[in-house]
Formats: structure tokens, sequence, C-alpha cells
């Protein structure tokens, strides 16, 4: 980030946070509820004109002490600004229960196209960088006009105008930050979508995340042709729990429409009709319009967010590259999707984190933030990266992300199920490892019975995977020191496959020792867990670009490098570092064929079993790249 000046301090001292949360005009109560909210603010409900003369429905509470100015927190949203009505009150409001007691105008707006706004909705509106006319809208242009009227029309704002949200109104947050009204002083995507087929929600290279996206479609993707206040459909009803079976059921991708959807979820049948990354999916990057980037920006997101993890962290490389200027900062704390916004965040899955992350980051962090930038609150001093460190459980500050102390290392596959910190310098015995990928008998991604993507994969257990044959596993020596990995983690693969395609799953798991004296959440003893840390999928027909995918020519070795989502770990001494690959991830990841067919109108014969070699002699040597920070 550069920007270094005007920045507030994330560590706040108890006393002094307590000054600033309770001020006197805002009476203080015991918990957040509508009847709190109803005694300090007024809620009101506006339709607010567009340019291009559409209104969008909002509702705006506003503080009815009036002896002083407050500034505009705004929230655009798709999932409703509910409960709708001016007598119907939210239990909170703002970003956490800390903003109400202070004082602030929070604006809650549904989004063009949905709930009680007029227009058309369109899934992650493309950005237009050029626009001829009143015509010519996106979410910038309506963020744009919305901040206008509140700034022009709400009494007792003081002119600063914040904005905040969470997943896909993370995506709207990034939004307001293009061509930003002035007003526009703070801005914090959350989990933010970046690109919807690089990795974000729906696709990871290209790999189809299956019940992630036939659940949320199920209840989201059906039209609303008019404005309205009610939700016409509830997300599908699984009649078994065990959605590894049903999904596997399913067969070839094409049923879900057949069978369950009939047509009336528009946006599945647009996905499956763009089955590589063409314009449809290019207009929906929002990566390569992060640039002169005016407010200053909070992009936070959580190590183990199943949705946005690639959007936090790429939506913060944007706007670094573009707008080196920018007062550009980022937090990554130990969460899943949206963790950091309720509850403590003590632990997530089975694993205790040692205090309150959540809690911290709404006290610490989020609060200041806005207090500095909206009412001119705090010490100018932020860091760049404020980021959890898992594994020894510790806030650590960087001036840089990745930081820029951090050093490059390899870590090679080696024979026997070995990983060395050093290339292989000659062959020892067969140069392969090998297994059969079968996508009647695909391996789970998780140890239990789910009908959904659990929220919380990313941090389990991985021993039910390592005992499959269609894994291979690779671990290191107990480690004689601590060892922090940093940043992104870049797989250098070299592979064969019998087939014309396949996937590569890369997972990096912490290996606990065997006599570990902690337990699990829950009591299940930690001795011998092999912890998730980072996984990923490369859809290899991808592998030199997303644009143009390409066979394998069956059994010739072929490289395949992609990058998995940073991580910030510590690998702590007595432990072991693992690797774990394999080529079928399900039901989180649809099957590949193994054939080089359009996987969206597969058929049932297209899926094929093929053998699968990994590489590891010194021309074909297979490996993660990764940086390591000293201690």
């Amino acid at each position: 980030m550069s920007g270094r000046s005007g920045r507030v301090s994330f560590v706040a001292s108890t006393a002094l946070l307590a000054l600033s949360i309770f001020h006197p005009a805002i009476a203080v109560a015991a918990g957040e509820d509508d009847g709190y909210i109803k005694a300090n603010y007024t809620k009101y409900e506006f339709r607010i004109p567009m340019r291009d003369g559409v209104r969008l429905f909002t509702a705006v509470y506003v503080p009815k002490e009036t002896t002083r100015p407050y500034p505009v927190l705004l929230n655009r949203t798709p999932y409703s600004v509910a409960p709708y009505g001016a007598d119907s009150y939210r239990h909170e409001i703002g970003p956490s229960s800390l903003f109400s007691r202070d004082g602030y105008i929070i604006a809650y707006q549904d989004v063009r196209g949905r709930w009680m706004s007029e227009g058309e909705f369109v899934n992650v509106r493309p950005h237009r960088p050029l626009k001829a006319d009143a015509a010519d809208i996106d979410e910038s242009t309506d963020t744009f006009d919305t901040i206008d009227w509140l700034v022009k029309n709400v009494p007792n704002n003081n002119g600063k105008v914040g904005q905040w949200g969470i997943s896909y109104p993370g995506f709207y947050t990034s939004m307001g930050m293009i061509d930003a009204h002035p007003a526009l002083k703070a801005a914090s995507p959350q989990a933010p979508i970046a690109d919807w087929f690089a990795g974000d929600d729906w696709h990871h290279n290209g790999a189809f995340f299956l019940p992630h996206a036939f659940n949320f479609m199920s209840g989201f993707g059906h039209p609303r042709p008019r404005p309205t206040k009610k939700e016409d459909h509830s997300r599908f009803e699984y009649v078994k729990a065990d959605g590894y079976n049903f999904f596997l059921q399913l067969g070839p991708l094409s049923n879900a429409n057949a069978r369950y959807y009939k047509d009336d979820v528009p946006f599945w049948n647009e996905m499956l009709k763009h089955p590589s990354y063409d314009d449809f999916w290019a207009a929906r990057n929002i990566r390569p319009h992060l640039k002169s980037i005016k407010p200053a920006v909070l992009t936070v997101g959580g190590w183990y967010d199943a949705e946005n993890l690639f959007g936090a962290l790429e939506t913060y490389r944007a706007v670094e590259a573009s707008s080196p200027r920018a007062t550009n900062m980022l937090v990554m704390g130990p969460w899943l999707h949206g963790g950091w916004a309720h509850g403590d965040g003590a632990s997530l899955g089975p694993i205790a984190f040692n205090s309150n992350t959540a809690a911290n980051y709404r006290e610490q962090i989020e609060f200041p933030f806005f207090q500095y930038y909206l009412k001119g609150r705090g010490a100018p001093s932020l860091p760049e990266a404020w980021v959890f460190e898992t594994g020894t459980n510790q806030w650590r500050s960087f001036d840089a992300w990745p930081p820029r102390q951090a050093k490059p290392r390899s870590l090679y596959l080696a024979p026997g199920g070995r990983v060395a910190f050093s290339a292989p310098e000659a062959s020892q015995g067969p140069d392969y490892d090998e297994y059969v990928s079968d996508p009647a008998k695909p391996v789970e991604f998780i140890d239990h019975i789910a009908n959904r993507m659990t929220s919380d994969y990313m941090i389990q257990d991985q021993r039910f995977a390592a005992r499959r044959p269609d894994v291979l596993v690779y671990e290191t020596e107990e480690l004689a020191e601590d060892m922090t990995l940093v940043g992104p983690i870049q797989a250098r693969l070299f592979v064969s496959t019998s087939g014309s395609d396949s996937d590569w799953i890369v997972k990096l798991i912490d290996v606990f020792p065997d006599d570990h004296p902690g337990e699990a959440i829950g009591g299940a003893p930690l001795a011998s867990f092999q912890q998730l840390v980072r996984g990923d999928v490369m859809r290899g027909r991808f592998r030199k670009s997303l644009t143009s995918p390409e066979p394998f020519t069956p059994n010739q070795p072929t490289a395949v490098d992609f990058t998995l989502p940073d991580v910030g770990h510590t690998f702590r001494s007595g432990h072991k570092l693992m690797i774990q690959i394999q080529s079928t991830w399900f039901p989180l990841v649809d099957r590949n064929p193994q054939t080089f067919v359009d996987i969206y109108t597969a058929k049932e014969t297209d899926f094929q079993k093929a053998v699968q070699r990994v590489y590891r002699a010194p021309g074909t040597p297979s490996h993660l790249e990764v940086l390591e920070l000293p201690r």
C-alpha cells in the first residue's frame, strides 16, 4: 500500500475505545434489538431515482439526536433490506453494534432488479468504463447516484459516506469504489466477488463448484418480474441428507435443469452455456476496473472462506497494483465466510484459536477505520496488512503483503511419500507415483454427510482422504523448528493421464504430532490430526489458459501449473507438513469425465476411469513453491 499518510491506529486501548463507543448523545442498551434502534433512530424509506429514471428502494436509519451531524454508512444488497415498512425496524444496523452506539446514518438499498427496487437485475453486472448517455448504467453509477441523493436529501449528514458489504454486497462495495462519488471517503469490501470463473464461488480455475452453485441458485436464481417484499422461492429441499449420493445420482450436469430447475433458473443455464473463460465471464471480472481508487480501502477476508477467499485477496492486489497512491489495507483472519461480522471467532470447526478474533476485528480494526475516515477520530497510523497467523494463533502486522522479508522455498515430491526441500538430483526407482481416478467413485471432500458445500471444510481433518488409494500422500519428517508460510502457493506439477482431460487437486496439510495433548472442539483428540491449510483445484484443460482449453495427450508427461490462494500459517516444531494430490473432490467439485468433452453437456458414457501419474524425476520435479517467513 502506498498512501502512507492519514491512517488509523488499529490498536486502541480499551479506555479510548470505550470513550469513542459510548457517546453521551446515544443511549446505551444491554443488547442490540429493535427496541433500542427504535428508541434512538428514525427509519425512513425512499425510492431513490437513478440517472435512467429507475428507482431503488432504500431504507435509511437516522439518529434522533440532532446536535451534531453524522456520516452515512451505505450497504447495497441483493438479499433484501427487510423488514419493510416505516414502522418495522432491523434488530441490528451497521457493520456492528459499535456503530449504532456511536451514531451513524445507516442506509440499506435493494440493488436494481431485486426485491423492492425497480429495473432489471443482472448477476455481477459488468462495469461499463465508457458511458455515452444516462442509459449506460452499472453498479458504479447506481452507487454514485445513491450517494449523491443521500448527501443532498438526508438531513444532518456531515457530507462523508462509507460503504461496506460482505460477499455479494462486498462486490457492490468494490463497484462503488470505481469512479467514486467525492463524498465516498471509506470503503470496506468484505469477502467481495472478484472473478466468478477464476476463483470465486462457482468456479476455481475453471472447475465447477457444484453444490455451492446448485444450492444457491435454487433459491436466488429464480426471476423476479416485479418488485416484491416476499421471497417467492426457497432453496432446494433434499429428500435425503447425503449430498455425495444425491449429486452422484444426478449424473451429468445437464440433468439438474431437466430434473429440478425446469428452465426457471436462467443464470444456471447461462453458466452452462459458457464452459470456458469467454467474454461472458471476462466482463464479470472486476479486477481490471479497480483503478484510480480515491476512497480509503479496507479489504477483509477469511483464511477459511469457502466462497470468496480469492475475491478478498485479488481485490486487495488489484487496488494495490493499479492505484499505488491509494490508502489500501488488507485484513485476513481465521474465519469462514462472513465469520468476522458476528460471534467471537474463537474457533472454527475442530480448531480453537485461543482468542476472540472476530470481536477483536470489529473493535480494533473495522470500527476505528470508519471512525477516522468518516469522523476524524483516532491516530493516523495503520499497518498495510493485519493478518491472523494460524498455527501460532496470533495477529501480525506487515507493511506489505506478502511480507517483504519472506523468502522463496520449494517443497519437492520425493520417493517413498516424502516431501524434500531440495530438487531431485538422480532417479531413484520409478520416476512417478500413480493412481486410478474413477468418476464413479470420486474422493469425498469431507468425512461426514452433508448436502451442501460445508462452510468449514477448509479446516477439516484429511485422514479419511489419505487412506484412499486414489490420493497421493507426501510428508516431511517432524519439523525441528517452526516453519511459517505466507502468501500464495504455486503448484508446479508434471503429470500424465491415460485420458484426455483431468482435474488436479493439491492440498497443503498440517499434521499434528501423534502425542499432541490437545483436543478438538467437541472433545476428540488432536493427536495425528491432519488439518487442511490450503487446497484448490485446476481443471487440466485450462492448464495453459482459461480461455483456450486443450486436451491432454494420453500418457504424455505434461506441466500443470496453478496458484493456490494465500496462506498465513505456521507449522509448529514437532508437526509435519503434508501434501496430498488427487483428481476428484466430490461433490465440492463436479466430476471431470476425464475425456475432452464439453462437461456441461457430457453424457454418462463420457465418464471414464483414468490412470494418473505424478512425476518427481530431475527433469520433471513436481513441487510447490512457497514463501517462508523468517522467525
